[in-house]
């Protein structure tokens, strides 16, 4: 393996979406060694675990580490529960998808695992224009919890505090996926669809897939990932 001791270490919160599949990429090219974590949070499916384990194979990542950490337990969301995920497409409000709290969780997990790793960089693939409202998507959520693990960490109060990339946080879905073909990706080995059909394809009519589709669309690219609809 290459020797990269002399390279910055970078956390990735990878979770096997388009998103965190380009924000690793971007950690990288930024000359970052990117150590991805994924969490296995009892989603429905694992089709996007299978995913960040491919992304991570496919980018020579350092390393990746995925931990369980069962949601479920707590329900509240179409994702951890016996809730149907609405197919009608984006409205106003959040969904029944949004995981309470989920990425206050991850960034916790993900921090936990920059201190332990020496690092000082965390990367989250967070977007906050083409989105479903989700509230710990927003830029004023970063900033605060940059503040949070500033103050709730060793490395924090003895003056060596985090930085939170979000380099997605300001992208429509077009300029992701622009990114996407930029960085030589291949959209299939990232996964989006929230209830994927028993033939393994993206049901096409969640809001997940409705912004990939249409971020696609928008920038004229094609998306190799199989829809059902």
């Amino acid at each position: 393996m290459k020797d990269t001791t002399s390279k910055p270490t970078a956390i990735v919160l990878l979770s096997g979406g388009l998103d965190s599949m380009v924000t690793a990429a971007i950690a990288k090219e930024r000359g970052y060694e990117v150590r991805a974590l994924s969490v296995d949070y009892g989603q429905r499916h694992k089709l996007e675990l299978n995913s960040a384990k491919k992304i991570a194979e496919k980018l020579g990542l350092a390393s990746q580490v995925e931990i369980a950490l069962d949601l479920r337990a707590f329900g509240g969301s179409a994702l951890t529960d016996s809730i149907d995920v609405p197919k009608s497409g984006v409205g106003d409000d959040i969904p029944v998808t949004y995981v309470p709290a989920r990425n206050l969780v991850f960034l916790a997990l993900t921090t936990a695992c920059a201190e332990a790793a020496n690092s000082r960089d965390v990367f989250i693939g967070v977007n906050a224009l083409d989105y479903s409202g989700y509230p710990d998507c927003r830029p004023e959520f970063i900033e605060s919890f940059t503040e949070t693990a500033r103050l709730g960490t060793k490395s924090g109060i003895e003056g060596r505090p985090f930085t939170i990339h979000a380099p997605l946080q300001n992208m429509t879905k077009a300029d992701i996926a622009a990114e996407c073909e930029r960085l030589n990706l291949d959209p299939s080995w990232s996964w989006s669809c929230y209830d994927p059909t028993e033939a393994g394809k993206a049901c096409g009519l969640c809001d997940s897939c409705r912004l990939r589709k249409k971020g696609f669309a928008e920038a004229g690219i094609t998306d190799s990932t199989a829809y059902a609809a």
